[in-house]
């Protein structure tokens, strides 16, 4: 095999594509001397079985760089080396003694072996680490890259739920099935997460939101666990290493490019239930860290074409608190993340995007705010991902906070609703008035704009921060064994623990956190927008007070399946929740509520209410609000109007007792929810509801009411 023989090949498409003879190679760098394949015979190398220098005369078209290798099989393992100027003061970290991952790799394998702190290898003695220059090779280091046939492409009409019956379930692909307790066959991969469809389905869910299943390293984490000495994780998977690879850890079958097999087959299985599947993904920075950071992959491939540095070009920018920030809108590198977009649609049959600190999307070459930004423009309406959600996290963290500002038919984590809502319930004072146009849709964020309400994604609680259970049950954070000191996680929790930190509560304290718990589950698909529920908080997971618990691969973050038993009263009351959302239009608008008569009828879509009817408070020592929905309004599918709806929601901490106004229909109250009750009073099944007897409702302390006409 070491007399191969090679043709020019073609510029595109980038990355390894096998044809018919043999594989095509294609990589991008502008301003790199020379470019060396290098290819190995297994994982297990620590060194290529031949290297192929690639002559600029014939390999070369522009900035791309190009080779067909005749003769080696599926699956040929291979990296690249890269060599040109090593100038840090002027963006430039060329190094040849580093193994590069090609950044359009459809597969990586060998990640056991990635150690980034040996990958680097500076050579000792120099103070300023960065500017020295390395000759130490990270071929033993770093994984290789696996060049596969491209798969069959899945016709399968895509599900196109629409937005208002849209109910995602965010989670964690290893994290959700890799406890003892999940009951599947193949823990921690995504043929054990497709295991979990019928308890998906028996949920209500239509849509789960993974977090990172992008190529990362799992161990790039140094810090240590302080109570057992154990080395940390990247648990989470925010650092992404190569945006086309599955990753292959994910994988029951093996990493030689199963990994892409069975991610698809998961993605079949979903959509066959009627699930369907986004991907939050990571186009902000890289792993490959600040200026001390390892040498991989975009750093030696032409680092100032794909980060932002700083005037001094020695530096990097860090508008994503990572280290660096990917140079979004550098025309070449926007074209990058479209491919890879385009890639995980087309080829992986994905059906939307959560873009982790998606205001870096619109960040100019420079680091600036753009008004309008080509990559988010371009994203919204690019043909091949017209028909795919798409969803900001509205903010990053240099200090952009874009909530209500995304263009078009982006929408957003709504993090002002989280914020709100957890203020009522907490029982602050001025949090009626916010909390009332949070369940309402926000529309003073989205309203403006010409939007509607179904670009708020509203959620309580998601992967970042507590999860619900800890939300009732902790006041401060309890991270120290992130071996950062507590210094980590978030220290505006807005939470409550009701006087009592942790478990370890008296039978009243935790009543009332259950309480709270069907509080706000109720909230949440009670709102205008589009709900998302963190996995695990239907029955009561708990992080034990840790509110960052991105390095915590273990009991602390994987969901223990015995809480469900422990409190199916819990996952009984979400489940029914989303049920009766399903069954009400009126939950699910596209447009706002304005709170007049239209159409020809008589009674406006929404009025407010207090103790007593037709009077809000709106006052800052109000605990209390109460709004009717009128169901001519509802919007149904075969055009018939919705039950009124009569919802109450009172964060008091006394006993109050409601008035109630007479029905828009004309019909009798029901009492569909009370989460003061005790199970199964607190919500009915549909058709089993109690009459209200009189025009009075007992509103118990800090709970939510819902009566059907």
């Amino acid at each position: 095999m070491r007399n191969l023989k090679t043709m020019p090949g073609s510029p595109l498409p980038l990355g390894a594509h096998v044809t018919k003879n043999g594989i095509q190679f294609s990589i991008f760098s502008r301003h790199c001397h020379s470019v060396t394949l290098l290819l190995f015979e297994s994982d297990e190398a620590d060194s290529p079985f031949i290297e192929v220098p690639l002559d600029p005369e014939l390999h070369r078209t522009g900035d791309i760089w190009h080779i067909l290798v005749e003769g080696l099989p599926v699956q040929q393992l291979y990296g690249y080396s890269i060599d040109g100027p090593y100038e840090p003061e002027k963006g430039h970290r060329f190094n040849r003694n580093k193994l590069l991952i090609d950044p359009c790799a459809r597969a990586i394998t060998g990640t056991r072996r990635w150690d980034l702190t040996m990958a680097q290898g500076y050579d000792a003695g120099s103070p300023d680490l960065d500017l020295s220059f390395s000759t130490s090779s990270s071929i033993p280091y770093t994984p290789r890259c696996i060049a596969l046939d491209r798969p069959r492409i899945l016709h399968g009409m895509p599900l196109r739920i629409p937005e208002r019956d849209y109910i995602i379930y965010e989670l964690h692909v290893k994290g959700f099935t890799c406890h003892e307790s999940s009951g599947v066959a193949h823990g921690g991969t995504f043929r054990g997460l497709a295991e979990k469809i019928p308890y998906l389905k028996e949920l209500g869910i239509n849509a789960v939101e993974l977090m990172p299943v992008q190529e990362f390293d799992e161990d790039d984490n140094t810090n240590v666990n302080p109570r057992t000495g154990e080395r940390l994780k990247n648990f989470w998977g925010y650092n992404t290493m190569a945006f086309f690879a599955p990753k292959g850890s994910y994988s029951s079958a093996g990493s030689m490019g199963q990994q892409v097999a069975e991610f698809r087959d998961m993605v079949s299985a979903f959509h066959e239930a009627g699930i369907e599947v986004i991907l939050d993904v990571v186009f902000n920075h890289t792993g490959e860290g600040d200026e001390t950071g390892p040498t991989v992959s975009f750093r030696g491939i032409d680092n100032s074409i794909y980060y932002i540095l700083k005037e001094n070009r020695r530096f990097y920018t860090n508008f994503s608190g990572c280290g660096n920030t990917f140079n979004c809108n550098h025309p070449l590198v926007r074209e990058f993340i479209l491919d890879a977009l385009r890639y995980w649609v087309i080829d992986m049959n994905i059906d939307g995007f959560r873009f982790d600190l998606a205001s870096i999307l619109g960040r100019d070459q420079n680091g600036s705010i753009m008004s309008n930004p080509p990559l988010i423009e371009v994203i919204h309406e690019d043909p091949i991902l017209r028909n795919t959600k798409i969803i900001a996290e509205a903010w990053d963290a240099a200090g952009a906070y874009q909530v209500g500002e995304f263009p078009g038919r982006w929408a957003e984590w709504n993090g002002r609703y989280r914020d709100d809502i957890r203020r009522f319930w907490r029982g602050d004072p001025n949090s009626v008035g916010y909390f009332a146009t949070r369940v309402t849709g926000s529309s003073d964020l989205y309203g403006a704009a010409g939007k509607g309400p179904l670009q708020s994604i509203n959620f309580v609680t998601c992967h970042d921060g507590f999860t619900l259970n800890d939300l009732v049950s902790y006041r401060r954070k309890r991270n120290i064994e992130n071996g950062e000191d507590n210094a980590d996680g978030e220290d505006h929790n807005l939470s409550c623990s009701l006087g009592v930190e942790g478990p370890d509560a008296t039978k009243l304290i935790t009543k009332m956190r259950t309480r709270q718990i069907r509080n706000f589950i109720a909230t949440l698909f009670l709102s205008q927008g589009i709900p998302m529920l963190l996995g695990g908080d239907e029955f009561r997971r708990t992080q034990k007070g840790n509110n960052n618990a991105y390095c915590q691969d273990n009991e602390i973050s994987w969901v223990d399946w015995r809480l469900m038993d422990a409190n199916m009263d819990i996952f009984r009351f979400t489940k029914e929740m989303i049920r009766f959302r399903k069954d009400h239009p009126v939950l699910r608008k596209g447009s706002f509520f304005t709170g007049e008569a239209r159409n020809g009828k008589a009674h406006p879509d929404i009025s407010w209410h207090g103790f007593r009817a037709g009077e809000p408070d709106w006052r800052p020592e109000s605990r209390s609000i109460a709004m009717l929905l009128c169901g001519y309004y509802g919007e149904s599918a075969d055009g018939r109007p919705d039950n009124d709806l009569y919802i109450i929601f009172h964060s008091g901490r006394i006993n109050r007792k409601f008035e109630i106004p007479p029905a828009p229909s004309g019909g009798r109250w029901k009492v569909a929810i009370d989460t003061a009750n005790e199970p199964p009073g607190d919500i009915f099944e549909a058709g089993k509801e109690p009459y209200l007897e009189g025009t009075i409702y007992y509103v118990r302390k800090m709970s939510t009411v819902v009566l059907v006409a």
